[in-house]
This record gives C-alpha cells, sequence and structure tokens, in this order.
C-alpha cells in the first residue's frame, strides 16, 4: 500500500473531525521521554451542534509508546484538558534496570512489567490505548502511520493512521551492531523483556549441552563460554549475574562441567564502566579478576560467525578467535528506522541522533517534540549571542561592563545556558567577581568586548549529550507533563529565560538534568554507587541501599511486592533453572 494513499484514505475515514481541529501527538517507545511545548497558539476545535451552540473539542494528544519517558508523562498530566491516545507496540511499561536480573531468574519477568491500562486507568477522565506501532511521520501533513504489531489471523483493519497538533517523539533507540558482520544473526541483545527471557534459555541451553554424552572436554568448554561484547553498565551487570548464577546454583545441578565456565567482557575501550567515576571501574575490574571473568580491555569486535568472535586487539594490531557458546551484545543504541525517516524530512539528515533545543523541541520543525534515547538536547552557545549578552549589560553604551552590570544580568544568563553554571561550579567560582578575574587572579572592575568574550570563551566546552539512561527519559517526561499542565494558563506570563535576542521571556525555563546517582551491581551482594557529590560507594552496604532504591521507583505497588518477594525467594531457595 503507498503511503500517499493510505493517509488519503484515513484522512476520509476522519471526516466526523472538523478540518480545524488540532491533535497533540506524543511519542514516547521503550525507553525514553522528552519534555516540550509550543510558544504558537491554536484555537480549540469546534462545530456547530445548534443555532446558537457550539461544542468544544479537547485537544488530542497521542503518546506512542509505554516506556519511561511516556510512563512518566502520563502518570504527571492533567488530562482535563486533552483527549490522550496512547499507541505502542508493547502494551506494559517494564522496569529496565533490572532486566540483568531476569536473564538468571534473579527476579521474573512479570514481577518488573505493569500492564499499561493499569496505569493510565486511574487517571481522571479517559486514556485510550492501542497495541501498534509508528512506522511514518508524515511531518507536512501533521500524521502519523501506524501498524498493529499482532501476527495472526483475527479480522480487522491492522493500519490506521492519526492527525497530531504537536508530535513528541520518545520512542526509544535500538542496539548498535555498528554494522559488525554476524551481530545480528549469532548475537543476542539485552534491551527487551524478551531479550531478558531469550537468554535465561540460552545460559541453560548451553549447560544442558554440555552435560551430554560423547562430548570432548574442548566441546565442553565451547559450550560453556559466555562472551559478552561491551563493557557498559548492562555488560557488566549481565556478566555479574551470570556469574553468581553459575556459582550459586548451577554448579550444584551441573558439577560435572563446574570447572569448564569461562565468562568474558570485551571491552573496546581501556576501562570497563568508564562512564562511572575511575575508583568504580578500578573496584569493579577488581572485583573481576577475583571471581575468575575474564576482562579484555582495548578489544574491538570485527565480526562474528557461529563458532567464534573475531577480535582485534588494538595496541597490537593483532586478530585472535574466541569461541563462544552463547554472545550477548551490549554496545550502545542507535537511531531507529522511523526516526531516520523523519530526520530525512526535516534535514537532520547528518545527525546520528535527532536533536532538539534546550526545551526539547525538534530542530526544524517547530510542532514536534522528542524525549529520551530517540534524541538529543542541542543547548544553544553562549558564544552565539555573547555580543547581545554585551549589549544588553552595558546599559550606559559605555562600551564596558562592570561587575554591577554584569550582576544584573547573570541570574537570566544562568538560566538561559545552563553550561554557565556548571562551568562555575566546576572551577569552583563563587559568582561573577571570580568569574571576571585575569589570568593572574586580579579582580577587575569592567572588562570591554574582548575581554568579556575572554572570559566566557571556555564555558561551551562544558556542554555534554545526556546520557541514554532511565533517569534522563523519566525526568524529561515529567518536565514535558508540567509544561502541558501549565500550557495555557501561562501563555501570558512566561516564566522562562530573557529573551537576548529580542524583548519578552521565554514561556518555560529549559529543561535540567538533575543527576541523582548511579548503581552498579557487581555480583556477590557487592555494588558499587556513584552518587551526588562526588561520593563513591562501594561494598556490601552499597548492596543493600541498591535494593531500596530499585524497590521504591518501581511503577506500582504490585511490582514492587513482587520484586521484593522474588529476592526474597532467591535467598531462600536460589534461582531457578528450569526452561519455564
Amino acid at each position: 500500500m503507498r503511503v500517499s494513499s493510505f493517509f488519503s484514505r484515513a484522512s476520509r475515514a476522519l471526516h466526523g473531525y472538523p478540518a480545524s481541529s488540532k491533535l497533540l501527538l506524543l511519542c514516547a517507545l521503550s525507553g525514553g521521554g522528552l519534555v516540550a511545548y509550543s510558544e504558537s497558539k491554536s484555537d480549540l476545535s469546534t462545530h456547530s451542534v445548534g443555532p446558537n451552540q457550539k461544542e468544544t473539542y479537547k485537544k488530542r494528544v497521542v503518546v506512542l509508546g509505554t516506556g519511561w519517558a511516556a510512563t512518566s508523562f502520563l502518570k504527571d498530566l492533567d488530562i482535563s484538558s486533552y483527549d490522550v491516545q496512547v499507541v505502542s507496540p508493547r502494551n506494559y511499561f517494564a522496569f529496565t534496570p533490572l532486566l540483568p536480573s531476569v536473564t538468571c531468574g534473579t527476579v521474573e519477568a512479570r514481577s518488573i512489567v505493569e500492564p499499561i491500562r493499569n496505569i493510565i486507568r486511574k487517571r481522571n477522565g479517559e486514556i485510550q490505548f492501542w497495541e501498534a506501532e509508528c512506522v511514518k511521520i508524515d511531518a507536512a501533513n501533521k500524521k502519523v502511520q501506524c501498524l498493529s504489531n499482532i501476527d495472526n489471523n483475527l479480522v480487522g483493519n491492522k493500519e490506521f493512521l492519526l492527525e497530531y497538533d504537536y508530535l513528541v517523539i520518545a520512542i526509544g533507540a535500538q542496539v548498535n551492531t555498528f554494522n559488525t558482520p554476524g551481530v545480528m544473526e549469532y548475537c543476542h541483545f539485552l534491551k527487551e523483556i524478551e531479550d531478558a527471557q531469550k537468554i535465561r534459555g540460552s545460559v541453560m541451553d548451553c549447560f544442558e549441552t554440555a552435560v551430554l554424552p560423547g562430548l570432548s572436554e574442548e566441546e565442553r568448554r565451547k559450550n560453556l563460554s559466555f562472551v559478552i561484547v561491551g563493557g557498559g553498565p548492562t555488560g557488566v551487570e549481565f556478566a555479574a549475574e551470570l556469574h553468581d548464577f553459575i556459582q550459586e546454583d548451577l554448579v550444584k545441578l551441573y558439577p560435572s562441567v563446574k570447572d569448564l565456565v569461562k565468562i568474558t567482557v570485551v571491552q573496546s575501550g581501556d576501562h570497563i564502566l568508564n562512564m562511572f567515576d575511575d575508583r568504580i571501574s578500578s573496584f569493579a575490574e577488581q572485583k573481576f579478576q577475583r571471581d575468575g571473568i575474564e576482562v579484555l580491555t582495548g578489544c574491538r569486535v570485527v565480526s562474528v560467525s557461529d563458532k567464534a568472535i573475531t577480535m582485534k586487539v588494538k595496541s597490537k594490531g593483532e586478530v585472535s578467535l574466541v569461541p563462544y557458546g552463547m554472545v550477548v551484545w551490549s554496545t550502545g543504541v542507535s537511531t531507529r528506522p522511523v526516526l531516520k525517516d523523519f530526520m530525512e524530512q526535516i534535514g537532520q539528515t547528518k545527525r546520528r541522533v535527532l536533536a532538539t533545543d534546550e526545551w526539547l523541541r525538534v530542530k526544524g520543525c517547530d510542532n514536534v517534540y522528542a524525549l529520551g534515547d530517540c534524541a538529543t538536547i542541542d543547548q544553544r552557545k553562549i558564544m552565539e549571542d555573547i555580543s547581545t549578552i554585551f549589549a544588553a549589560a552595558d546599559k550606559d553604551n559605555s562600551g564596558t561592563l562592570t561587575i554591577n552590570e554584569f550582576q544584573d544580568v547573570i541570574e537570566d544568563v544562568l538560566v538561559r545556558y545552563p553550561q554557565v553554571d556548571i562551568y562555575l561550579k566546576s572551577k569552583h567560582l563563587r559568582g561573577v567577581k571570580d568569574l571576571l578575574k585575569d589570568t593572574e587572579g586580579n579582580e577587575r572592575m569592567e572588562v570591554d568586548i574582548e575581554g568579556f568574550q575572554s572570559v566566557l570563551s571556555l564555558v561551551d566546552s562544558q556542554m555534554k549529550s545526556l546520557p541514554a539512561t532511565a533517569q534522563v527519559a523519566a525526568q524529561q517526561g515529567t518536565y514535558l507533563s508540567r509544561c502541558f499542565n501549565r500550557m495555557e494558563t501561562s501563555k501570558d506570563n512566561p516564566e522562562g529565560p530573557r529573551r537576548f535576542r529580542g524583548s519578552g521571556r521565554h514561556l518555560f525555563r529549559p529543561f535540567r538534568y538533575k543527576h541523582f546517582g548511579q548503581f552498579a551491581p557487581l555480583g556477590g551482594e557487592q555494588a558499587a554507587a556513584e552518587l551526588p557529590g562526588d561520593w563513591v560507594s562501594v561494598g556490601q552496604s552499597t548492596q543493600w541501599l541498591w535494593y531500596s532504591v530499585y524497590a521504591s521507583k518501581q511503577v506500582s505497588w504490585r511490582t514492587r511486592i513482587l520484586v521484593i518477594s522474588d529476592w526474597t525467594r532467591r535467598f531462600i531457595f536460589g534461582r531457578d533453572s528450569s526452561r519455564i
């Protein structure tokens, strides 16, 4: 079916809605979320129902996805002003940080998922849900094409079309294979619940096959060789979970092959967990060494066959083969095909990921927003506006700025350009006086435009992309709901930062991510944590902190009780090794 003819027929099917009707669409699939708003004003859609009466329709919000961003958005959104529709290929929310625990039966898959209908039915008003996938975004006509992913012989049209006023995309990301030959055919991934369940079955397959009669010791070793490609949090957590599963449970059930098991982590960088503090990275490597988990750093996988992975040692240029029984690929994320097509439409073909401004509005498309793993915030650089900032601060037009003149605009600068605040904290600067000191540390009473540019020249270097984590997506979803809750009432009273290019203020403050820390479970009731304030914690007490935080962050009391029950069951009875 051609897309154009599909849109045409679907548009006729929606003839009951007036042409002036607007639709607010929020795309948020699996793993991420983003906040957005629009400064353009649109009237509510109406159609006449009588000579002196008009019926008013709510603006429509279509949420594509049930991941962290979408769920956070739906939980906090005031739907009294909106007609909300949710579209996602999965009818549940999954607590993805516990996926490594599902692979080895530490927790069960159903314990970390909450049906999306349980979440949306708790809202005042009605939120509709459709189990389908967005396969095409028509930015020019403000429409999206959706296709049901239910593969059966049930009757009915599985394709449908939705119109929107605003589109907020948070469809997550897919695994990045870097076009490495053989990865798609022979490797397991760990992005979805289904991935964790497949890994669990494969682990048991490796052990059951290894104990069959007639196999040589070399064949048994190959079957029990587990390779994890990628030394990030997901890969390290899975390696730790697998080690505990084998040492605490499987060696008792398969004693004849307990000495043949080997776990290998392959990392292209110099260290595993290189996004953590160096102390945590070092602790993790030492812990794995004690546990017998081999860590190969500085190695890049160049291909994967059905029998072995081929990798190249960067420092030596040597190529070696590593036989395996199972490979888990965990090396980052890439853009989904539907977004690649959309990026071509709006002129972002040269980017690897969808770009938004600091209000999470997609660049080049005013009515579309994006959150979470599928997008990155392209924060405006202060050096682009340095002349206008200087002019705004130089009220007496003297050509120089005094400390007092700069002090008058610094608050607006800190809000509009968050990198300034980050720069001040990184340099342990307390304010404008410290910022305006010369290279020798002497306080300057005033600066000209060249000196002003020199002072702020390094500020933009503090800008970094946000990590693709559940924490970021959840915060973006919450921010988005607050923007939508205040969108109509705040148009006449904007609270955002000052417009240095023009007059007035922006409608909302930019999104600011607040980092609450991150955990790295390392097995054996040992964990590492990087917490705010440059505080690093490792050991058994950190593992119990991890338990408490992850239990408290569950989306419902049902999943919270189930997860705690699974942890308790594992302590008492061990992990279940059955194939079910």
